[in-house]
């Protein structure tokens, strides 16, 4: 198996990405995903099921960023002031 079969190889047979995977084990496969994407070598069978084992990967990355900002705005207590994770005022 080369390289590029390694990043364009789903990492399941469904199209959901595993549940016990770290964000950095996302943020790595997604990257794998986008240069796939980007090489213009897929059929377009196997390019949809990337895009979505990317989607899934982005959705849980998004949950485990969320969760991860409530654990840390109840570490640091109710009189702490804090500011969204996404640099915003709000």
């Amino acid at each position: 198996m080369s390289t590029s079969d390694a990043d364009t190889t789903p990492m399941t047979d469904s199209a959901s990405p595993p549940t016990a995977l770290g964000l950095e084990q996302r943020l790595k496969r997604l990257e794998g995903i986008l240069s796939a994407l980007e090489a213009d070598e897929l059929d377009l069978e196997k390019a949809l099921e990337l895009f979505e084992e990317g989607v899934g990967h982005v959705r849980a990355a998004e949950r485990v960023l969320a969760e991860t900002e409530l654990r840390v705005e109840e570490l640091l207590g109710d009189g702490a002031e804090t500011r969204p994770l996404d640099g915003s005022d709000a």
